[in-house]
């Protein structure tokens, strides 16, 4: 097994875990869409270990108990975990009020020492980006139980979410010392990929796919390992990560998303297009959705790209009808495709409930689309204040400096961009590109 190091002091960062096993931070992807979807990793293990099987048998044996027994509140505590899982597989949030209205039973039924229904309670608000609310109930499930480590992931993904970085810290600490494992070493290397060590990312996370114990979890580390990858501009280790992903659970679509991405990437634009398609048909995340669009608008295919624009707008009211906030990744959607007032609105009001980079860079973007190039700079700052080398953040600042004319800087802010990831975006590069030209650099 590979040995990722305790790290203390300031440093403590290092030792943020990313979630493998139940509902936790999204990794960032710089592909300029944005995702809609629930933050959510891999298969839940938040539920009773002596439930087998698969998720919907596990969904069908818990409904079947509680027809029979219906004041078993551990067993309603688990369905609603079921669902919020059910959720993020299938990309339908309906499942989000059915998790409510169980996890509210099985409180109703044991409020005092229900610690499973507050984790899920806590887990139902972080797939919402309820990230205020997922640290309210985390903390109530600290204080019944402060020895299992899920409630330090979910309550540290809580204060991340919000920008609460030094407490966020802190929390991960007490879950690499309470609970190391998969989910430890992910979320090693989410935060080393946040504080710019790309390297030490990649090591922890081929940490956490090393010790995987299913492969669902293989999978999804696979996937994780080919998203930083591809971020750093290395197709080949990209795609050798990808397609371990599929080969180690064909069912797990993000992987196949990697691949089409890919080929995207190496100019196979009518490949990405059908692998995009396959996707979408399997797995229609917005973020994909996305994505099949805007490699249309590349191919000239304007009708094509409006209609998955549209779907988007239809999924987004899903989202919302069904309780998820989806400003923030309203707010890139809309900045990059020309609804600047709606981008500025939603990107104000995520901030105002949470000082992440995450909405740091959504919320410059959007004041850039809305022209006010000044504000977009000072939030443009922020959103880098970590060292996240992100090629779709560093883009952004580059483009808020030309408006700016400060030609020099964007010029270098460009560069650095490119220089990252030279295919960070489907709609970006080849504007990052160009303008590199136009600024003097040759590409």
């Amino acid at each position: 097994m590979k040995r990722v190091a305790r790290i203390g002091g300031a440093a403590m960062l290092a030792c943020v875990l990313f979630v493998a096993g139940g509902i936790g931070l999204s990794r960032s992807t710089d592909d300029g869409a944005g995702t809609l979807a629930p933050t959510a990793a891999t298969a839940d293990t938040l539920l009773a270990p002596a439930i087998g099987g698969s998720l919907e048998q596990i969904i069908e044996n818990l409904q079947s108990r509680l027809r029979v027994l219906p004041t078993d509140w551990q067993a309603y505590a688990s369905l609603g975990l079921a669902y919020v899982q059910q959720a993020r597989i299938t990309a339908d949030p309906s499942y989000y009020p059915k998790a409510q209205g169980v996890l509210e039973r099985s409180l109703g039924l044991e409020r005092e020492d229900n610690f499973a229904a507050m984790v899920g309670m806590a887990a139902l608000a972080a797939a919402r980006h309820d990230f205020a609310g997922a640290l309210q109930w985390g903390e109530r499930a600290k204080a019944i139980n402060p020895y299992n480590g899920n409630v330090y992931g979910v309550i540290g993904d809580a204060q991340v979410e919000l920008g609460r970085y030094e407490e966020a810290f802190a929390t991960f600490q007490q879950m690499v010392d309470t609970r190391p494992g998969v989910a430890s070493y992910a979320r090693v290397s989410y935060a080393r990929e946040l504080m710019g060590d790309v390297p030490g990312a990649i090591e922890a996370m081929e940490a956490a796919r090393d010790i995987a114990g299913t492969p669902a979890d293989s999978s999804w580390a696979s996937y994780q390992l080919g998203e930083l990858y591809f971020n750093r501009g290395n197709l080949g280790a990209a795609r050798a990560a990808y397609a371990r992903g599929v080969e180690t659970d064909a069912d797990y679509v993000p992987p196949l998303a990697g691949l089409a991405k890919v080929a995207w990437a190496r100019g196979h634009l009518r490949k990405a297009i059908a692998g995009y398609t396959d996707v979408v048909s399997r797995y229609p995340a917005p973020e994909y959705v996305i994505a099949l669009g805007d490699l249309y608008a590349v191919a000239g295919r304007a009708d094509q790209a409006d209609r998955q624009y549209s779907l988007v707008h239809a999924e987004e009211q899903l989202f919302r009808s069904n309780g998820v906030n989806i400003d923030l990744e309203l707010a890139l959607f809309d900045a990059a495709h020309g609804d600047p007032a709606g981008a500025l609105a939603a990107a104000r009001g995520e901030w105002a409930k949470r000082h992440s980079v995450l909405v740091a860079d959504a919320y410059a973007w959007a004041l850039y689309a809305d022209e006010r190039y000044a504000e977009a700079s000072l939030y443009a700052r922020k959103a880098m204040a970590l060292g996240y080398r992100s090629a779709l953040f560093v883009f952004h600042a580059g483009m808020i400096q030309l408006r700016l004319g400060h030609d020099a800087r964007a010029r270098r802010l460009l560069a650095e961009a490119v220089d990252i990831n030279p295919h960070f975006s489907i709609q970006y590069a080849s504007v990052a590109r160009a303008t590199l030209t136009k600024l003097g650099r040759p590409t």
